[in-house]
Formats: C-alpha cells, sequence, structure tokens
C-alpha cells in the first residue's frame, strides 16, 4: 500500500494541468474548513479540483504545494483509515520544506471510499498547515455523515452540469455581452444553443454527442447512481419499487409527485412496499443529486408536507430520456434549467399553490433577503396561456408582497402590454444572469 501510495504521489504532482472548461462553482470563504466539492456523478467533480489546483499555481502557490490524490482505484482497494496517514508521509518525505511552513493544498478524490476518511481529516484540519479539497458522488458526503463526523468541519461546493452559460463556453462562443445588445448573427446562435441546452443538457461528457449515444450514455449515469449510490450505498430491499420510483419521477419533469398515491399504484399492482420505504428512496434519489424535488410554500409544516411536491431532473438532458410522451417538451426543459439556475444562485426555492387552482412555478429566497415569484412559460403567444400566468404572479403577490414578479419565456416578443410590476425576460438573458 506504501508503495502505491508513494507512486500515486509522485504522479500526481508530475502531472500537467489538463484543459478544461471552467466552471462558475462558488467556493466558501470560510477559513480553517475543509471544502466538500459534491454532486451527482459524472457532473466534473475531478475536473472542478484541477480548476482549483490550476488557480492556485496561477496565483503563486508552487506546483508541489498542490496535491491531487485519487481514491478511486483498484489497487487502494480495502484501505483503511489508519493508512491514510501515508498519504500524508509520503507527501512530506518528498517535500519536507513543506511542513509547517508553508501551506500545502490536499486536494481528495472520491474520498469516501475510504471508511473512517472524516477522522483524518479533521486531524489534518488541526494539526497541519494545509487546505482541504474532497470530492464524492453522493451528498452523504455533506449531509448525514459530515454533520456529525466533521463536526462542522465542512463547507460545500455543489457541481451541478452546465449552466447555460458554462455549455456556451465550452462550445467557445461564450456571450461577452447582454443578448439584447448582440448583433443579429449572434442572438441568433444563442437562441440555437439555448435549444441545444435544454435538449441536450449539460452533462460534459454528453457534449457533441450524437441522439442515440446520449440516450445510452445518461441511461448509463442512471443506472450507476441507482446501482451504487443509492442500492448498495443504502442497503435497498426493494430494488424493483426503486426503479419503478426513479422512471416515474424523471417521466414526469416539473410535474407533482405524491409518495401516498404512489404507494396506492404500485399496491394496485401486487408490490408490497411500506411508504416510510418510499419516503426513504425518495430521500436516497435526493442525496445522490438524480432528482430536486420542491414543497409547497407555506408557514405551515403540515401543509408543506401533505402537499405533492414538484420533481426535477438534475438535467434537462434527462428529460427527453425518459418522457415516453416522444414529444419535445421545451417548456418543462426551460422549467427545469431556471430551478437549477435558481439553485446555483443560492435561493431556497419553493412552489406556490393559490385557491383557485393557479400555481406559480417558483417563489425563491436570496441569501441577501429579496424574493422573487418566477413564472416559466415556454410559449406566451395564445392570449389565453398568457393570461393565466400573469394572473398567478398577480395572484401569488398578493400572499407574497416583498416578492418581485417575473415572468421567464422563450420569445419575450410575444407577450406585450403586461402589467407594469411583471419583469418579462428572454429565457437566454434571464439563464445567463443579464438583464434585459
Amino acid at each position: 500500500m506504501r508503495e502505491v501510495i508513494r507512486r500515486k504521489v509522485v504522479d500526481s504532482l508530475a502531472r500537467p494541468i489538463p484543459v478544461f472548461t471552467r466552471r462558475d462553482v462558488r467556493l466558501p470563504g470560510i477559513q480553517g474548513k475543509a471544502v466538500a466539492v459534491i454532486g451527482m456523478r459524472r457532473t466534473g467533480k475531478t475536473t472542478f479540483l484541477w480548476q482549483v489546483l490550476a488557480d492556485r499555481v496561477a496565483s503563486g502557490t508552487a506546483r508541489e504545494g498542490l496535491l491531487l490524490f485519487d481514491f478511486e482505484d483498484e489497487r487502494l482497494a480495502g484501505m483503511t483509515a489508519s493508512q491514510l496517514g501515508l498519504v500524508l508521509e509520503e507527501y512530506y518525505l518528498l517535500h519536507p520544506e513543506w511542513r509547517d511552513r508553508r501551506r500545502a493544498t490536499f486536494l481528495f478524490d472520491e474520498v469516501q471510499v475510504v471508511p473512517g476518511w472524516e477522522r483524518f481529516v479533521r486531524r489534518m484540519l488541526d494539526s497541519e498547515q494545509v487546505d482541504v479539497f474532497l470530492s464524492g458522488s453522493s451528498a452523504r458526503l455533506l449531509s448525514r455523515e459530515v454533520a456529525t463526523s466533521m463536526r462542522g468541519r465542512a463547507m460545500e461546493a455543489l457541481i451541478h452540469p452546465f449552466s447555460l452559460r458554462e455549455f456556451t463556453r465550452h462550445l467557445g462562443r461564450e456571450p461577452t455581452t447582454a443578448p439584447s445588445r448582440l448583433p443579429k448573427a449572434a442572438r441568433s446562435t444563442l437562441e440555437k444553443d439555448l435549444r441545444d441546452y435544454l435538449s441536450a443538457g449539460g452533462f460534459p461528457e454528453a457534449q457533441g454527442a450524437t441522439v442515440r449515444d446520449r440516450f445510452e450514455l445518461l441511461k448509463g449515469y442512471v443506472d450507476v447512481v441507482l446501482l451504487r449510490d443509492v442500492i448498495e450505498r443504502h442497503n435497498v430491499t426493494n430494488p424493483s419499487a426503486l426503479r419503478w420510483m426513479t422512471r416515474r419521477l424523471l417521466s414526469n419533469a416539473a410535474g407533482l409527485f405524491s409518495v401516498n398515491r404512489f404507494h396506492r399504484d404500485l399496491g394496485s399492482q401486487g408490490a408490497a412496499v411500506g411508504k416510510d420505504t418510499l419516503h426513504e428512496y425518495l430521500g436516497y434519489l435526493e442525496d445522490a443529486f438524480l432528482v430536486r424535488t420542491l414543497k409547497v410554500a407555506s408557514d405551515s409544516e403540515r401543509r408543506r408536507n401533505v402537499n405533492p411536491r414538484k420533481v426535477y431532473p438534475i438535467d434537462p438532458g434527462l428529460i427527453p430520456v425518459f418522457d415516453r410522451s416522444g414529444r419535445a417538451n421545451l417548456g418543462h426543459a426551460l422549467e427545469t434549467a431556471v430551478l437549477l439556475e435558481l439553485d446555483r444562485r443560492g435561493a431556497e426555492v419553493s412552489y406556490v399553490r393559490l385557491p383557485g387552482g393557479f400555481e406559480v412555478d417558483f417563489l425563491a429566497r436570496h441569501p441577501d433577503g429579496h424574493e422573487e415569484l418566477v413564472q416559466v412559460c415556454a410559449d406566451l403567444e395564445a392570449p389565453s396561456t398568457r393570461l393565466r400566468e400573469v394572473r398567478a404572479l398577480v395572484e401569488a403577490s398578493r400572499e407574497h408582497p416583498r416578492a418581485s414578479l417575473h415572468l421567464v419565456t422563450l420569445d419575450p416578443d410575444a407577450a406585450p402590454d403586461l402589467p407594469p410590476a411583471v419583469r418579462l425576460h428572454s429565457a437566454a438573458a434571464w439563464l445567463l444572469g443579464e438583464d434585459d
């Protein structure tokens, strides 16, 4: 084990920094904390660790002071917490001048595969002059496990699939100005890129793939998440019910999901599984970042819990893979993209259900205290559609008077004469963080 670790340390320090598409990920600024880089598999966590390393080299840290160590290596199978110290020993044997004199950075990729890693990381933070970055594929890295084992010693950096801006950056045509000020040809290119993004999604490895290859790739991602991050990790005893639930959730993007109703559906098919178990399965899928659920906006905890949740995939590219209708559902894809962008901006998000059957897609409460009611509609050309969407926003503003009102659409020119309180956004400009 020592020889393998020594070789990995040497190889990592000698490895050139790979080319990557820069990610817009917020890093916490609290000193003395480990940074846990978390997210669904294949979203680019390892690449982001390389970005952190590259940024530190650019800011003046010598390359030998930055160690990226991958624990998901078959040669390390069976590694124990007591052997984690060998990584430190072998690094400082190579570079003793860094110990207690200069601040080294350790970037541990997939560290959660070693049982007991938390104690080792806490000891590093307490006894060494180091910055520590951790990566993992499951939210367990910073939820139940870290909350208890790290005892407040870690903060998270969440990696999503590409945003629209990162998607255009990956293509080499990131807008450098607000979409409304772009030349006509550049605006047309951006609108095409937006539709491609809503269809193909933002998983880095899926970019440029054919439709068939992309579908097979994304189905494989889901299968691996279910097997490794849910079934194996949580000892799931009814994998058939879990897979039924997953298909239901991913085939109904932006739709409502009730565990009670799903439980009845399973019972009618002769599947014996408890409601509490189904609630656990839903939590596992969220922990693995495969789906994102929203509760209804309410001050009542009971109302939040008894109302159905709205469910979204972690990436709009998953929608056509699992949607059985065969339709190109731009509306649900756009709504998913808007939710994920609100998450990136740090908002606390819920949905609004109003008397009379009206709904507003998102109530977003931002860290600085401001609130937004955000309605998403791909096509506002029909007057009845405009009336319904605007009326829902206006009705919701009576319950949430502090919130500004926003309507996001693919074609804002199709929505003239809106009430002054409702701000209209082109989807491209809103997703890029640019005002029209």
